[in-house]
């Protein structure tokens, strides 16, 4: 199993859902916004890949699963449904609301401030969610949460437009929004913009010190969007959330038309990367 590096580079810009690949957990504005329409949000968010979460299954020392940033409980109900207990913790009161709707339990609180009361759990994960955690002490509270040779496995979609659809979008991006993070086509493979994170995430499961050393578990995948349905899962990208209803349906009217130019459909290439690690043997 490849072991992530344990030094890299901190220059590689940020992933466009948040302000800065060094300092994410502070944006909590952004954190907190994909609240506003939770509906949206778990319609459309693509889940996981089935073999990472039965992975992470078999490799947990049992089925009591904690999902922090659970969101709607997209992540949960794929645990759920291969028989595990879980529990949510969201900050956002109005995703975690919803999450309760569909059969989750879930506690409001940001993962730092959260209360265990003494629960003990096998598996800590986190899907598209864990950038917005203090990485070394969201680490060391996973730790300390985890039962004995538990696994924390937070883990992360990264995608990257096909060419002829990327430089059509970025161009409505550019136009419509210059100021954005969107408005520059990644001149890299989205993995080497994304390393940074994964980068982060183990740098911070090792100096919590209650770990053995992290692992990178890839899996790669496709979907195919129609036009409508890559329109309905915009709006719930992060920097998107919060712009002005004009400027919104200006970017969104103008991508559905490069969208429509290219036959009205395109498959995403998509990898999802978890780091994973196991909790060492002993009190911490």
């Amino acid at each position: 199993m490849p072991t992530l590096p344990s030094e890299q580079p901190r220059s590689r810009p940020a992933p466009a859902d948040t302000p800065s690949a060094s300092t994410p957990h502070e944006a909590r504005a952004i954190a907190e916004s994909f609240g506003a329409d939770a509906a949206r949000y778990d319609r459309t968010r693509p889940p996981y890949p089935a073999e990472l979460i039965e992975r992470i299954r078999d490799t947990a020392p049992g089925g009591e699963i904690l999902d922090v940033g659970t969101g709607t409980g997209i992540v949960a109900r794929q645990f759920r449904g291969l028989g595990c207990t879980v529990l949510g913790v969201e900050p956002d009161a109005r995703m975690a609301e919803f999450a309760r709707g569909t059969g989750i339990e879930t506690e409001v609180a940001t993962f730092e401030k959260w209360e265990s009361g003494g629960r003990r759990f096998d598996a800590v994960v986190s899907g598209t969610a864990w950038h917005w955690v203090d990485p070394v002490a969201g680490a060391a509270r996973a730790g300390r949460v985890l039962r004995p040779g538990g696994l924390l496995a937070p883990f992360n979609h990264v995608f990257q437009m096909p060419p002829e659809v990327a430089e059509r979008v970025h161009a409505v991006y550019r136009r419509v929004v210059p100021d954005s993070p969107f408005a520059d086509q990644p001149a890299r493979p989205a993995l080497d913009v994304y390393q940074a994170f994964f980068d982060t995430a183990a740098d911070g499961i090792r100096q919590s010190g209650a770990f053995g050393e992290p692992e990178r578990w890839q899996h790669e995948w496709r979907r195919t969007y129609t036009r409508d349905e890559w329109l309905d899962q915009l709006p719930t990208t992060g920097m998107f959330t919060r712009l002005e209803p004009d400027r919104l349906a200006e970017i969104l009217a103008g991508v559905g038309a490069a969208i429509d130019d290219l036959g009205g459909s395109f498959t995403m290439p998509y990898t999802t990367v978890a780091v994973a690690a196991v909790r060492k043997r002993g009190d911490l």
